[in-house]
């Protein structure tokens, strides 16, 4: 794979060039190596996943973060309670990429001890991709189920109205498939991640025609409605726009959302939305609840598994819709998507690309020199 190469519009970067740039960027912005490396890894890795909108355009809103104090570098979750099947967790607005991965490895360790666990995350940073925990737990042989909501972020109007009352508070859950690839369930409550319209923005693929609700009510997929009118240099800032993004599904999205809300933020800790009192001072937090289970406990592991690839294949026998269509699974989507960027390299607008060298260079990073 060429390592750099552009076509108009865009450039491709290959992940084993890309990688050591995003981490040095947060090394050099104060993260510790360890943190760097994580963080770079779990960015990287959404691309290739295909998820864009939570992978390298969001390095220079992360960087820009550390350097107002809205997030802090190199933390370690503390412990407000715990037993041994739950635990409260504050991030202490830590990088979600390191707090997230504290988390779940607690809820691993007492899932496998005792057969399931419940873990609350409060106050993170923004914890990235949320299948990266669903994986990590699969990898651990256990069942989990995810739910986040982002508090101070208002950017989602609920099912009938047009002001902005809501998070795009992601849902997600992992079933492990030893000895193959787990099934990951993972998707934003609103209709498209708020980094899609952040891609979009950029040059990128553009959102569905009826992601956004304008301020007189009309649907569009402008993600000015969102961000509002731009300016050279500044880092894109989706509270300034007079819409919002929609739900999914009505009021079936909406109603989730609300669950979220509920169950990640005010259960968690981390608090549900309501009005921002100071939004260019507010620290953007993620709650998230967690579930564990491990098969065992609940019968035999290679019945469970086989029972799960039995119905994969159930599902999987339908007839396509269209002539050239193919029946999906979760997760599928992201292991085609990682087969062919893995080839083809990672697809960045010139706009992304140029944001975050801009940011890079700020910081002094020469990995791409």
């Amino acid at each position: 794979m060429q390592a750099i190469r552009q076509t108009p519009g865009t450039v491709f970067l290959a992940p084993h060039v890309l990688s050591p740039y995003v981490s040095e960027i947060f090394h050099r912005a104060s993260c510790s190596k360890t943190e760097a490396n994580c963080i770079a890894s779990r960015l990287v890795g959404a691309n290739l996943r295909g998820h864009d909108s939570h992978g390298v355009i969001r390095v220079p809103r992360y960087v820009d973060a550390l350097q107002k104090g809205l997030v802090f570098a190199d933390q370690t979750v503390d412990v407000i309670t715990e037993n041994d099947v739950m635990a409260v967790l504050d991030a202490k607005f830590g990088f979600g990429q390191s707090m997230g991965e504290q988390a779940v490895d607690v809820g691993i360790k007492k899932a496998a001890a005792n057969g399931v666990a419940i873990i609350a995350l409060r106050n993170s940073g923004h914890l990235g991709r949320i299948g990266d925990w669903a994986e990590r737990a699969a990898d651990g042989g256990l069942i989990s189920i995810h739910m986040v909501n982002v508090k101070n972020s208002l950017l989602v109007a609920p099912f009938g109205g047009r002001d902005r009352r809501m998070s795009t508070s992601p849902f997600c859950a992992g079933i492990p498939m030893p000895p193959g690839t787990p099934v990951i369930l993972d998707f934003a409550t609103s209709a498209a991640a708020e980094g899609k319209a952040l891609v979009a923005l950029s040059g990128g693929k553009a959102l569905p025609a009826d992601a956004l609700i304008a301020a007189d009510g009309s649907l569009s997929n402008d993600p000015l409605h969102l961000y509002g009118p731009q300016s050279t240099g500044a880092i894109a800032n989706p509270n300034l726009g007079p819409g919002a993004l929609r739900t999914f599904g009505d009021h079936k999205g909406s109603g989730l959302n609300f669950l979220m809300e509920i169950l990640a933020g005010a259960l968690t800790g981390t608090g549900a939305n309501g009005p921002l009192v100071d939004p260019d001072k507010r620290n953007v937090g993620n709650g998230m609840l967690s579930i564990y289970m491990s098969p065992a406990v609940f019968g035999s592991t290679d019945t469970f598994a086989s029972e799960v690839r039995n119905y994969i294949d159930f599902v999987k026998s339908s007839r396509p819709a269209e002539p050239d269509g193919e029946v999906l699974v979760p997760g599928e989507v992201e292991l085609k998507t990682m087969a062919e960027r893995s080839r083809t390299g990672l697809p960045l607008s010139d706009k992304a690309w140029a944001n975050i060298k801009s940011t890079g260079d700020q910081v002094g990073a020469t990995a791409l020199q």
